[in-house]
């Protein structure tokens, strides 16, 4: 009996074998393009989120403040004087809240400077009567308590100086038995003066968008109307990217009913101008870090009557963009009367 044993081949084909692969490979890209669609979408999503928070957070910052501007300082006897600053360097024309103030170097094209001061002193905001002088440098005043060695003071004489040139001071020591205050610098003719307490710590804080970032400049520690100093991110120090725009506005109150009626950009010069000006309007533009090709037709608009105008950026229509806007009352200016207004 003989056996016959047949061996027969196995496997695929070389056509199966090219079949499989082509269908392998239109899987993948299917599955790269899903990737990929999914993959920008969470990038735009995420990218759109940031500048969401970024400008909300920059806006609330800002916006606080605004709100405590002026405290220490709306006196109308001190009110629009310059102050030269420990630095050497004079702040013009101090106020609550300036837009775009002389002082300061323009932001990015088509965009508002904002420039704020406020104390923290424990005084009144019509400050304190300086009764005598027993020492160059040695005031007695009538509530001595008001004061701590460190804090930060103006001195002003009874009769408003013209031109009205003032010097930030700090106090060196208090004599509460004595009624008296020893300051760093003498001031000489202050008997029967004012001395105003800004506080251990006030804050004159310049706002601007530069390179489409919010920055601040700090001018107690840094001369920020000077020019050369703009690029210096420690000097302009960053506060929120993607910025593109920052537009303000002051709200006047023009009968002087205690409602806000105009708003313009128009600065006050006296002091029943800055009493009238009871808000300030503000708006930050912000935009996506993602490109999206003609995403944007036309810029982003708001309450105030100066355009938001992006054209400064070759690509801006390339990108999304979010508007935050709030309207901030002035507070310390409402509650300072004046005779007149």
């Amino acid at each position: 009996m003989n056996i016959v044993i047949q061996n027969k081949a196995s496997g695929f084909s070389l056509v199966e074998i090219m079949v499989g692969m082509v269908i392998g490979l239109l899987g993948f890209l299917v599955i790269l393009q899903v990737f990929s669609m999914s993959e920008s979408r969470n990038r735009t999503t995420i990218a759109g989120d940031d500048a969401q928070n970024g400008g909300a957070i920059a806006l609330y910052g800002v916006e606080r403040d605004i709100r405590v501007s002026g405290f220490g300082i709306t006196a109308s006897n001190i009110l629009g004087c310059n102050m030269v600053l420990p630095g050497g360097w004079t702040l013009a024309s101090m106020a609550p809240a300036t837009i775009n103030h002389a002082s300061i170097p323009a932001g990015d094209a088509n965009t508002d400077t904002l420039l704020i001061v406020y104390g923290s002193g424990n005084s009144t905001a019509e400050g304190d009567v300086i009764t005598a002088q027993p020492g160059a440098a040695v005031y007695t005043v009538q509530t001595p308590t008001s004061f701590n060695a460190g804090d930060q003071v103006v001195t002003q004489s009874q009769a408003r100086p013209a031109p009205c040139d003032l010097a930030l001071n700090s106090v060196v020591s208090t004599d509460p038995s004595a009624g008296s205050v020893t300051l760093e610098s003498a001031v000489a003719g202050m008997s029967n003066g004012t001395m105003f307490n800004l506080g251990q710590v006030p804050r004159i804080l310049a706002y601007a968008v530069r390179n489409g970032t919010l920055t601040v400049c700090d001018y107690l520690l840094n001369n920020c109307g000077l020019a050369a100093n703009t690029g210096n991110d420690t000097i302009w120090t960053p506060v929120a990217s993607n910025v593109v725009s920052l537009r303000a506005e002051y709200g006047h109150d023009s009968d002087g009913d205690g409602t806000v009626e105009t708003y313009n950009q128009t600065t006050p010069n006296t002091q029943c101008g800055w009493v009238r000006a009871g808000a300030i309007r503000i708006a930050l533009v912000t935009r996506s870090n993602q490109r999206a090709p003609q995403a944007t037709t036309v810029a982003p608009a708001w309450a105030g009557t100066t355009a938001i105008n992006l054209t400064g950026f070759a690509d801006w229509q390339d990108y999304r963009y979010k508007t935050f806007e709030t309207l901030v009352p002035i507070r310390n200016l409402a509650w300072q009367a004046a005779a007149g207004c």
